[in-house]
C-alpha cells in the first residue's frame, strides 16, 4: 500500500490531504531531492542563454532534432557503454517492457541516426535541447534532472569535424558572456595503447580510468602494485594522471610511448591544434590526457570545458566511432553536450549579465471601463508588448 495514502481520513473534498497537518502540507510544497522549479527572472535568463547557445550551432548547419523522454532500457545497456545501471531511472510499461528516463541524449541520436539515410554522403549534424534524468544518491551539489544542449556530427571522421566541434563549444559559450574558460582536450586511445602495452585485463584497466580520471595517484598507485605492474610501466601510467598542458605537452607524451595506438593519438591531437589555429580559438584550448570518460563508447578524443565557480565540467564531448554500430550502421561521429544549469551558475557567479526579454507592464481596469482597457491591451500586445490586465482591485495589494 501506498505510504502516502495509507490509514489516512479524506476530507470534505475527498482529498486524502485534506485531514493533513501544516508539516505534511509543507512537505507537498517541495519536489524531490535532486530537482527544483525554476520560474520568473531566473528562467527568463535560462531561456535567453539555451537561444543563444541554438542560435550559434545553427548557423554551424546543424538541424534540430527531438528523440523521447524515455527509451528501452538496451540503448542504455552496459554494451552500449553508456551510464551505469545503478544510475538510471527504470520502470515497466504495460508489455513489461523495461524502460529508462535518458541520462543521455548521445545513445538515443546514434539509435535514430542509424535509420536515418541520406541521397548523398553529406555527413548527419544533429543538434537537441532536452533534459538528462541521472539517479544518483551521490549529488555532492549536483541535480538529477538538468537541462542539456547539443550537437552532434555523423559521418565525418576527420580531424577537421573534430575541430569543427570544439570550435563551435568555444563561440556558444563566448555567445552568452563566457570569457573565462578553458577546453581540456585528450585522447582515449593514448591511455589504452598504454595499458595495451603494458599488459593489463579489462578490468584493471576501467578501474584505472576511474582513477586517472579523478586525478587519485595514490589508489592509482596501489591498483597498479597490486596487479604487480613493472617499471617502466608503473610510472608512466601513473604519470598520466599529470599530464596536461599547451601544445608542448604533447611533445613529452610523445616520447614516453612506443606503441602504435598512443602514438597515433598524440599526432591526431598535433593536428587537431593546427585545425583550431585556423579557427582562431587556440587560446581557449589546452591538453590533458588524463581525461577520460566513465562512458566507455568514446573512441578518439575526448573534450572539457571548464570555468570558474563550478566544480565539475558545463561542457563534454568526444568521438564515438563504433556507438551507431550497436544499433545496425557503421558510421564515425563526434559530438558535445553543454549542461545549461551549470553554465548558468557560472555566469551567475562571475556576474556575467544575461539580456532578458522587456519585463511585463500592466494595465488596469475598473468594473466600468474593462472594455476600453482591453482595446489598449490587445493593441500594445499585437505591437509584441508583454501586457497582463489586472483588476483595479489588486492594485492596493501590490
Amino acid at each position: 500500500m501506498d505510504r502516502n495514502t495509507s490509514n489516512t481520513r479524506k476530507g470534505p473534498l475527498g482529498s486524502p490531504y485534506a485531514s493533513r497537518g501544516a508539516s505534511q502540507g509543507k512537505y507537498m510544497l517541495h519536489p524531490p531531492e535532486g530537482v527544483r522549479d525554476i520560474y520568473g527572472v531566473e528562467y527568463e535568463r535560462k531561456l535567453s542563454v539555451e537561444k543563444r547557445l541554438e542560435e550559434v550551432v545553427r548557423r554551424y548547419g546543424y538541424e534540430s532534432i527531438q528523440t523521447p523522454t524515455f527509451e528501452f532500457f538496451d540503448v542504455f545497456s552496459k554494451e552500449v557503454g553508456t551510464t551505469p545501471s545503478k544510475e538510471l531511472y527504470k520502470f515497466f510499461d504495460k508489455e513489461n517492457n523495461t524502460l529508462v528516463l535518458r541520462p543521455d541524449f548521445t545513445p538515443s541520436i546514434a539509435r535514430c541516426a542509424a535509420k536515418y539515410d541520406r541521397e548523398d554522403s553529406r555527413p548527419i549534424r544533429f543538434t537537441y535541447l532536452g533534459n538528462t534524468f541521472t539517479n544518483t544518491s551521490n549529488l555532492q551539489g549536483k541535480l538529477k534532472e538538468v537541462t542539456q544542449i547539443g550537437a552532434e556530427l555523423i559521418g565525418d571522421g576527420c580531424v577537421e569535424a573534430d575541430g569543427e566541434m570544439v570550435s563551435l563549444v568555444i563561440e556558444a559559450l563566448r555567445s552568452v558572456g563566457l570569457e573565462q574558460f578553458q577546453v581540456s582536450i585528450g585522447h582515449m586511445e593514448y591511455f589504452k595503447g598504454l595499458c595495451e602495452e603494458a599488459g593489463l585485463d579489462e578490468e584493471t584497466e576501467n578501474r584505472l580510468r576511474d582513477h586517472i580520471s579523478g586525478r587519485n595517484f595514490f589508489a592509482a598507485q596501489e591498483l597498479l602494485l597490486e596487479r604487480n605492474v613493472k617499471e617502466p610501466y608503473l610510472s608512466i601510467l601513473l604519470r598520466t594522471a599529470d599530464m596536461f598542458g599547451d601544445r608542448n605537452s604533447l611533445e613529452e607524451a610523445e616520447g614516453m610511448v612506443k606503441n602504435p595506438r598512443s602514438l597515433g593519438a598524440i599526432q591526431r591531437l598535433k593536428k587537431l591544434y593546427e585545425v583550431l589555429k585556423l579557427y582562431g580559438v587556440e587560446e581557449y584550448v589546452t591538453f590533458d590526457l588524463a581525461i577520460l570518460s566513465k562512458y566507455h563508447y568514446y573512441t578518439g578524443i575526448i573534450f572539457r570545458a571548464y570555468t570558474y565557480g563550478v566544480g565539475d565540467a558545463i561542457v563534454k564531448g568526444g568521438r564515438y566511432d563504433n556507438l551507431l554500430h550497436q544499433f545496425g550502421k557503421d558510421a564515425p561521429a563526434i559530438g558535445f553536450a553543454i549542461v545549461v544549469d551549470d553554465l548558468l551558475e557560472a555566469l551567475n557567479r562571475q556576474k556575467v549579465a544575461i539580456e532578458i526579454p522587456v519585463k511585463k507592464s500592466t494595465v488596469y481596469y475598473g468594473s466600468d471601463d474593462f472594455g476600453e482597457k482591453l482595446l489598449e491591451a490587445k493593441d500594445r500586445r499585437m505591437r509584441g508588448e508583454a501586457v497582463e490586465l489586472v483588476p483595479l482591485t489588486a492594485k492596493g495589494a501590490e
